[in-house]
């Protein structure tokens, strides 16, 4: 008799005592629950970016959504999640930074959450970065300090690049933009990464996507992730989402502007990270450690520091939120700290 695979075996253990929410109603994007962990709904509102549907052609009414708390008057910090997501995966750090007098701003890019999903909006990582521009400059949020997590830690290095004058300072959490991928890896994520492939995941596939690529322990109190991902497959909007996560992976995995131009990031930047990240490097191209590719980043940008949170997985503020927000904490007081070495204010080593 063949003897299963310990990690097979846990999966298997997982998903046979984990609940079931196929056969819960349908949730629609709109209909999301944009609240703090003790239930307190969040301020929500959306805006229209002008100069941003000009340039994409984009339909008139599309919109991002957006979670705003905190002192109208404090230092802007803007939340931007990673592929497949939405603004609620900040759960654990909107109001923890609002109440140490941060206004924070935390939104859903196109084509997630309760945004608007255009089609002919291009998802790369250069667009958002001009979404996120356009959106600070609408409410008069000057110099924020972009956090951003994976795919939305590239869109923040891209802002970085791009627009170098525009911010103050960067966290980048287990970001994407360090790795690089060959032609032929490329051609390969157009042909596995598809619509289809995300239409028709069933709820097993949906949990151990979620529970076992992005933590190193699972919790009770995330289960809300699989079941709204469960329940939002049969939503109105859920083929325009889809759409957008491939043309987003798409836009991750074809562009190297950010990897190239580390160098032209001014800004002081902390890189954070879990050592028990599944995602990068890629599992299925790359094998490797994750702290490798980190290690690339904080060499190639010149004002960085680079922490990394043990037995924390990819999605690490969900993971270990409590050592996260205190790592985080500590580098936002240390921007306005005066220096002693001569280096600007706010560089760390």
């Amino acid at each position: 008799m063949k003897t299963i695979p310990p990690l097979l075996a846990l999966l298997i253990l997982m998903n046979a005592c984990a609940p079931s929410f196929s056969n819960l109603d349908t949730l629609q994007f709109a209909d999301l629950q944009y609240a703090s962990p003790d239930g307190r709904p969040w301020q929500e509102r959306s805006l229209s970016l002008p100069e941003l549907n000009a340039a994409h052609n984009l339909p008139p009414d599309t919109r991002v959504h957006i979670v705003e708390l905190g002192p109208p008057d404090g230092q802007p910090l803007i939340f931007i999640h990673g592929l497949g997501s939405y603004l609620k995966f900040w759960r654990f750090q909107l109001d923890t930074f609002a109440a140490q007098g941060y206004r924070v701003i935390a939104l859903d890019l196109l084509g997630y959450g309760k945004s608007s999903k255009p089609a002919t909006f291009p998802y790369t990582t250069e667009a958002m970065a001009s979404l996120v521009r356009e959106l600070a400059s609408s409410l008069n949020a000057q110099k924020p300090i972009l956090v951003g997590h994976s795919m939305g830690g590239q869109t923040a290095l891209s802002f970085a690049i791009q627009f170098p004058d525009d911010l103050k300072a960067l966290v980048l959490t287990a970001p994407a933009g360090f790795e690089h991928f060959s032609d032929r890896e490329r051609a390969w994520f157009h042909d596995v990464f598809t619509t289809s492939l995300i239409k028709n995941t069933d709820e097993d596939g949906v949990r151990t996507a979620i529970a076992r690529n992005n933590f190193a322990r699972w919790r009770d109190d995330l289960e809300w992730l699989v079941e709204e991902r469960v329940r939002l497959t049969r939503s109105a909007d859920f083929d325009a989402y889809a759409y957008a996560n491939v043309r987003s992976v798409h836009g991750l995995a074809h562009n190297d502007f950010v990897r190239d131009n580390l160098s032209r990031v001014r800004a002081p930047t902390l890189i954070i990270h879990g050592d028990w990240d599944r995602l990068i490097p890629n599992p299925f191209l790359h094998p490797g450690h994750t702290l490798d590719i980190m290690t690339f980043g904080r060499d190639n940008i010149p004002n960085a520091r680079l922490v990394t949170l043990d037995r924390c997985g990819h999605a690490l503020q969900l993971d270990c939120p409590d050592r996260y927000n205190q790592e985080v904490a500590a580098f936002l007081l240390s921007l306005d700290k005066p220096s002693t070495t001569g280096s600007p204010a706010g560089a760390l080593p």
